[in-house]
């Protein structure tokens, strides 16, 4: 996914807000190659639950430039995008270890892959259903990928069994 062509940089993009997929797809007709990491996200709204795919960093996306030839000045004028974030007169380069950390990170579409193996005893936090943003502990997972956690609940230990994808790491 990620190439390391000699002069290639990659560069932090602020977009409107709610613009991501229009400001992506206008950099992508420029010929500009674009990685914008995405997670799932569950909320509650209207008393269900809804999940939908957010950036991982709200508000940016990372564009790589060649800088021998410039045309960073032509992102900062693409439709949807509000500037390339900057310390001083240029734009300011990513790291590209930190992009291709990321980048290993995240599927072919840029949806970030669950972290390491979850381990009975690990701090973890719901991500969907009912028990959203509750901490819990890991007490066991089970052959079928059903894991079992305590949560605090009452005054009281709750023991749970929820689907491993459904938790995150803390």
């Amino acid at each position: 996914m990620i190439t390391h062509d000699r002069g290639t940089t990659w560069f932090l993009a602020q977009f409107k807000p709610n613009s991501h997929n229009i400001a992506e797809r206008n950099l992508t007709r420029q010929g500009f190659r674009t990685f914008l990491p995405m997670q799932e996200e569950t909320k509650r709204a209207h008393g269900r639950f809804a999940t939908h795919m957010r950036p991982l960093f709200p508000g940016y996306l990372f564009v790589a430039l060649d800088v021998l030839r410039g045309g960073w000045r032509s992102v900062n004028s693409t439709y949807g995008i509000t500037r390339l974030v900057s310390l001083g007169k240029e734009p300011t380069p990513v790291p590209l270890d930190l992009v291709s950390q990321l980048m290993l990170r995240c599927d072919r579409d840029g949806r970030l892959l669950p972290p390491k193996p979850l381990q009975p005893g690990d701090e973890v936090m719901l991500t969907k259903g009912p028990f959203t943003d509750f901490v819990a502990t890991i007490e066991r997972i089970a052959p079928d990928r059903r894991v079992y956690v305590l949560m605090e609940m009452m005054g009281a230990q709750t023991r749970v069994a929820v689907s491993a994808e459904h938790l995150r790491s803390v």
